[in-house]
């Protein structure tokens, strides 16, 4: 089948199994068009929690599949592709963090969400780039915190509020890659550009950028800007969705290395047309996980939407 034919057996697939797809805006062009609703991690999570679909199709990596498993344990949640992992959440092995987290005793574990489930069930609270801040700030000053897995975002929620959490040391290989000295240079050769970066970027690409947000932050940010350029420092993906909604502005991507001048999640890409349709055709990869796992893991999710609400980060 061609691509077109693709779309539309996924499309007929979708309504005759009441299947939701939910992509990340980091998923490919063309899955982006088909997903029902596209979004960051945050929002898919929320999402997730409301659906109420008799499929979940999760076109993203293996943790937000898993997190979308863990809010809805009846309901079948399906992977394109299971090799579709994380650098960041394999940064964090769970006999590791739970010798770490034995090691300091009198602090809670805040986690990002991209790690497995194995350690969102050792923490007790998840966090987003975009909630992550005001979740940290809502909490006791002297509240001592291990945050993991994510060192930069660690960092940066570090920087913005005084805080000192104690950090695990693990990074998103495409966002940690990105180097302020190619931003500086991109700045050189487009002065009239604002830097905009997502937090997992390093301490010192942060420091040179003109706004520091999650990927639903930036977008908002463009929205509202009265600029016309952008210095776009996070995984190319998202560019789809900021040309779509601004068709008047101009975005440049910081490359992540010296090597190419593309920004990709490998990892991201790997969710395909054919890959998509043949979840929906066979019902599989699923994810599968104990009652046990999916309980531990979803109290501190489920503290995270609840924290959100009150602090009016999400309706």
């Amino acid at each position: 089948m061609n691509n077109e034919q693709l779309k539309q057996e996924i499309v007929r697939l979708k309504k005759e199994k009441n299947a939701i797809i939910l992509g990340h805006y980091y998923q490919r062009d063309e899955i982006q068009d088909l997903s029902d609703y596209i979004g960051d991690s945050l929002a898919l999570a929320q999402k997730a929690q409301e659906c109420n679909n008799d499929i979940i199709v999760f076109c993203g990596v293996h943790f937000m599949a898993e997190t979308a498993k863990i809010l809805n344990p009846s309901r079948k949640v399906l992977l394109p592709d299971m090799e579709a992992s994380c650098s960041l959440a394999e940064s964090c092995g769970g006999d590791e963090f739970a010798r770490f987290k034995a090691e300091h005793p009198d602090h809670m574990v805040i986690s990002y969400i991209n790690c497995s489930a194995e350690i969102k069930a050792l923490s007790d609270l998840i966090c987003t780039s975009g909630n992550a801040e005001k979740l940290v700030r809502a909490l006791p000053e002297d509240q001592k915190i291990i945050f993991a897995p994510d060192k930069n975002l660690g960092g940066y929620i570090n920087s913005v509020t005084s805080r000192n959490m104690l950090l695990w040391n693990g990074v998103c290989m495409v966002h940690d890659a990105m180097h302020a000295e190619n931003v500086l240079k991109l700045k050189v050769e487009h002065p009239d550009a604002a830097v905009i970066a997502h937090p997992e970027c390093n301490g010192a690409l942060l420091k040179v950028a003109d706004f520091v947000g999650s990927t639903k932050a930036m977008l908002n940010y463009i929205a509202q800007s009265d600029n016309k350029k952008f210095i776009v420092a996070t995984e190319t993906g998202i560019l789809y969705e900021m040309r779509k909604n601004n068709p008047d502005k101009e975005f440049i991507v910081v490359p992540s290395g010296d090597s190419c001048n593309c920004a990709d999640c490998s990892y991201m890409k790997l969710n395909t047309l054919e890959k998509l349709y043949a979840c929906l055709r066979d019902e599989t990869p699923e994810i599968i996980m104990s009652d046990e796992m999916i309980e531990r893991a979803k109290k501190p999710i489920v503290r995270m939407l609840e924290m959100s609400k009150q602090l009016g980060i999400i309706k």
